[in-house]
């Protein structure tokens, strides 16, 4: 970042008054066109109290149009404006509202100062709390407290001081050191600009003093790094292309390319303006290395004496921004920049409580609900502790199914076990043992409602198999339930380790060269298709039993329909609990045919 730039944050609950603290400050400082200031002053929200003529501060900072018919913020407004020191404030204007949370936590990530409004007429709410513990995880290097609407209080000194106190524990709570308070009142003008002549009795900074008094904490050199954004290929030369990071690389330096941590010599620093004998921070270049390494798109470079630990499990705090819950066991995909890969969370150690900063155990985080968890990734990455790097410590998670953003993610520190555990490379492989065996190893894995007649057709298939010469076996989700997995229920987090453990275990019967036929309800689509990507391509094929839910009821072979129905079960699939049909499935069988029938037809999709 710029030191010209400084990037402020404001937040707070819903109706502290932030839009209009914004929009005075703009107004006030002259960094909003005349014609638009004029604008305000006709335009009105619906209900609104200002009279005609005045200013409607909150609407320069309010773009959408749902915003000013709703009376609420919305989306993250960003305006800039100048400072009499010379450097240019970039405002997040963030919502309040619990339901936009993440809104606020994505521009919480960039912030160099949080501007936390409080009202002073309600006191610090649980959005207030919420707001704080997330500008505290994200690492936002000052806070500013603005007690605000004490108009509404006659100016009065000790509900400032009550306010105070009451958010100074929650400060110290969260280790939150470099803090300012200012009493003010954003639509009377006091204390956001000017000094207020209604509180005498308060001698600290104005608003603008203290953004404007700032002094970002000195960046200490980690030595340079550069993460990979893409490979860049030319007649003479292949590089490796990105932004430099927190210090410098010059031609000769020794480098090191994470994870692997592979050492190479920087021979040219290629800009578009041509060769370069060095690049500093912010500068965009290619390396060329010398030898050639073979780095790809997300890897990092760092200066060789810097050391880091690339790993494939990580202890992080995570928000959850999803409508959906958190599943662990499922998996997600982590993105770290320009990383990419499927990560699945394997435990979560607590959540925690926002009022009282207790660490509650859970099996889920819920929407807007934050948590410490262990996660696990396909493949080693080199992500540094969020306290370190605000640029190699963060990342996202993504819903697989729907590609929305279902968390905010920041490292906490690299858990030991992802560097002591190694995969043990052995010289006869899969198709070895299937060769022996004369056939070609696979998973069959058959999904449908309970009673749709998926364990039936599983038990002929592998006597049709069996007679055909084919090592087989079944894998029954019912037989799983009474050994490896009999520590699991059915909640959705349930289901999803369940999936989990018989995939892998069946992973292992295919390497072992054996065709696995797998019968499970396996409801959720996202499941099946982390069962799918963990084995090679061609290898995995999904059929789903498509069998009317009367005639499952019907045929009930374990009693089950008729539990669900006097309220024993009341999560079972397809009644209390949804069933995902497949999107795309390999086959699909018709549970109503007979089982000689639906058996052929695998047969010939097998052959």
């Amino acid at each position: 970042m710029s030191e010209s730039i400084i990037r402020l944050l404001t937040c707070g609950s819903v109706d502290d008054g932030k839009s209009t603290l914004i929009g005075r400050l703009l107004v006030q400082t002259d960094s909003v066109p005349h014609d638009t200031v004029d604008a305000t002053r006709k335009i009105r929200r619906s209900g609104s109290t200002i009279a005609t003529g005045e200013i409607d501060f909150s609407l320069l900072t309010d773009g959408l149009e749902a915003e000013r018919e709703q009376g609420i913020t919305i989306d993250v407004a960003y305006r800039s404006m100048n400072l009499l020191n010379g450097k240019r404030l970039i405002i997040s204007d963030a919502p309040g509202h619990e339901q936009y949370t993440r809104n606020m936590a994505v521009a919480a990530s960039r912030a160099d100062i949080a501007l936390v409004l409080v009202d002073a007429t309600k006191g610090v709410r649980t959005q207030t709390l919420r707001h704080l513990t997330i500008c505290a995880l994200m690492g936002v290097s000052h806070v500013i407290i603005a007690i605000n609407k004490l108009d509404a209080m006659d100016y009065s000194q000790k509900v400032f001081q009550d306010i105070a106190q009451e958010i100074s524990q929650v400060l110290n709570r969260l280790e939150i050191e470099d803090v300012t308070m200012i009493p003010m009142s954003a639509l009377a003008g006091d204390n956001v600009v000017d000094e207020s002549t209604s509180m005498a009795w308060y001698s600290g900074p104005t608003l603008i003093q203290a953004i404007q008094e700032w002094v970002p904490a000195p960046v200490v050199d980690s030595g340079a790094r550069l993460q990979i954004q893409s490979i860049s290929r030319a007649e003479n030369f292949r590089g490796v292309s990105g932004t430099v990071h927190d210090g410098d690389f010059k031609v000769g330096d020794l480098v090191k390319t994470f994870p692997g941590s592979v050492a190479a010599t920087i021979s040219r620093i290629v800009s578009f303006d041509g060769d370069l004998e060095s690049a500093s921070n912010t500068d965009a270049i290619t390396l060329v290395l010398e030898p050639e390494v073979d780095a790809t798109r997300g890897d990092l470079i760092v200066k060789s004496e810097e050391e880091i630990v690339s790993s494939d499990r990580f202890l992080a705090n995570l928000v959850w921004l999803d409508e959906n819950p958190l599943i662990h066991s499922r998996s997600y995909i982590l993105m770290a920049g320009s990383t990419s890969t499927p990560v699945i969370v394997t435990k979560i150690r607590h959540q925690l409580e926002i009022n009282t900063g207790e660490h509650n155990s859970a099996t889920t985080l819920a929407m807007n609900e934050i948590g410490s968890v262990e996660i696990a990734t396909d493949n080693p990455l080199a992500l540094l502790p969020y306290k370190e790097s605000r640029d190699y410590g963060n990342f996202v998670l993504v819903d697989r199914a729907t590609n929305r953003t279902a968390g905010a993610g920041m490292v906490d520190h690299v858990l030991r076990r992802g560097s002591n555990v190694s995969h043990q490379a052995y010289e006869i492989g899969k198709l070895d043992r299937a060769a022996m065996k004369h056939q070609s190893a696979g998973i069959l894995w058959l999904t449908g409602l309970s009673g749709s007649g998926k364990s039936t057709i599983a038990n002929e298939l592998e006597k049709k198999l069996f007679n055909l010469g084919i090592h087989s076996y079944v894998l029954d989700g019912d037989n799983l339930r009474l050994g490896i997995n009999k520590d699991l229920g059915f909640t959705a987090q349930e289901r999803a380790e369940n999936v989990r453990r018989v995939s892998e275990i069946a992973k292992l019967m295919v390497d072992a060269g054996l065709y696995v036929i797998v019968a499970l309800v396996s409801p959720f689509r996202d499941d099946r298709d982390q069962a799918r990507s963990i084995f090679d391509e061609n290898e995995f094929t999904e059929v789903w039993v498509d069998t009317p839910i009367e005639i499952c009821q019907a045929r009930d072979p374990k009693g089950l329909y008729k539990k669900a129905a006097s309220g024993e079960i009341p999560n079972l699939t397809g009644l209390g609990q949804e069933y995902e049909v497949p999107a795309n499935p390999d086959a699909i069988l018709d549970g109503t045919l007979s089982v000689s029938e639906n058996v052929n037809i695998l047969i010939k999709l097998i052959l």
